[in-house]
């Protein structure tokens, strides 16, 4: 549980950190549909440059990068073998029965592995550097124009904030269930695929309590606060853009032409 990075926020005064969250979220969904935009390896190689630099900027460890790949790996493999295995060719490299791979899915499956990585590098940079009060502020402005359509922006952002502030507590809980049954002689590593499915049924009841108890504290301490939704709420913190985040959204623009012409 402890290698789960979504809802982490890592501290920090870099050039990342401080940029506006609007733009991290506008930069992350830019950059994940050039990664689908992307088709050769030259092109992913300037988008994984991108990646490193950005990583380096954040002055962020590592681990914490690597960490947020480990509990995909498993969802890696099957998209990878799946691509190995069905993928259509001509030049054969390795046959045996039914079981054919090819040199074009073997190239399929590692562009595949490379825009897992990257995605989720990207994300990782993402909800290191900004707070889950900032990401949900972000969202709620960049969805402001929908609120000419009746689309109650707020309270998706309020959802959207009090979901990732809990999913670190929800993984500590999970955390102190697992050992507290693990004290009375339950092994989760151990067994078939089967067995170990079977073995996690029994922490979602009092998971599943401990969430709704959560909840209904949570919106009692929010009614005896007075707190009222709607547009005449005020912010703590006001979101403006800076020259940097002009700099950077028009880095990105210029990326985009130098991929289509890669």
């Amino acid at each position: 549980m402890d290698r789960l990075i979504l809802g982490q926020y890592i501290p920090g005064d870099s050039l990342i950190h401080r940029l506006d969250p609007r733009t991290k979220l506008i930069s992350s969904v830019w950059f994940i549909m050039l990664i689908f935009l992307a088709s050769g390896f030259t092109s992913y190689a300037v988008l994984a440059a991108i990646v490193l630099l950005a990583a380096t900027i954040s002055e962020i460890p590592i681990s914490y990068y690597i960490n947020g790949l480990k509990p995909l790996t498993f969802l890696i493999l099957i998209t990878v073998s799946l691509q190995l295995l069905f993928s259509q060719g001509d030049s054969v490299i390795f046959e045996l029965g039914w079981l054919q791979i090819t040199m074009e899915g073997l190239i399929n499956a590692i562009k595949i592995i490379i825009r897992f990585v990257l995605i989720i590098f990207m994300s990782t940079i993402l909800t290191l550097t900004t707070t889950p009060l900032e990401i949900a502020d972000g969202i709620e402005s960049l969805l402001g124009p929908l609120k000419r359509f009746k689309v109650p922006v707020q309270e998706i952002a309020l959802v959207l904030s009090i979901a990732l502030r809990f999913v670190p507590t929800l993984m500590e809980e999970t955390e102190t269930i697992m050992n507290a049954q693990k004290s009375r002689g339950v092994e989760f590593n151990t067994g078939s695929l089967i067995e170990r499915m079977r073995k996690i049924v029994p922490l979602l009841i009092p998971l599943f309590i401990s969430s709704i108890d959560r909840a209904d504290q949570l919106a009692t301490a929010m009614t005896a606060r007075g707190y009222r939704g709607g547009d005449h709420r005020t912010k703590l913190r006001e979101l403006n853009w800076q020259q940097r985040d002009r700099l950077v959204l028009s880095l990105f623009g210029l990326l985009t032409f130098l991929l289509i012409w890669l």
